[in-house]
């Protein structure tokens, strides 16, 4: 499995949306997506929820955001991955301060990876 960025775009309501695409370069299907919800929504469904921003500038970790029944406001979904499939995902965070323009997106069994925030 790769994971790919295409963008991290601050919004105007205050928050930071990661949009990216999950690729199974394998040639079986990818089923273990269960790591990718994260440890708090583990009894909610198949997501990539346990996404997560740092910003170590600002030592603050900021998690996906959970709407008042706590799903995720995130890709969801996505219990297995059938080779060559492409599957675009989205996740939304709250901004960090203005002057943060890089951070370290991290998603459970994927690499971190520093991004820079446009808009």
């Amino acid at each position: 499995m790769t994971l790919e960025i295409n963008s991290v775009q601050r919004d105007a309501g205050g928050f930071v949306t990661v949009t990216g695409q999950l690729r199974n370069t394998g040639s079986r299907a990818f089923n273990d997506t269960v790591a990718w919800r994260g440890v708090e929504l583990q009894g909610t469904g198949e997501s990539v929820a346990g996404a997560t921003l740092v910003d170590k500038a600002g030592k603050k970790r900021y998690y996906v955001l959970r709407d008042t029944e706590s799903r995720c406001l995130c890709t969801t979904g996505v219990s297995s991955v059938d080779p060559g499939q492409v599957v675009a995902f989205f996740a939304q965070f709250p901004a960090p301060p203005p002057a943060t323009t890089e951070l370290e997106f991290s998603m459970p069994t994927f690499a971190t990876a520093t991004v820079k925030i446009s808009g």
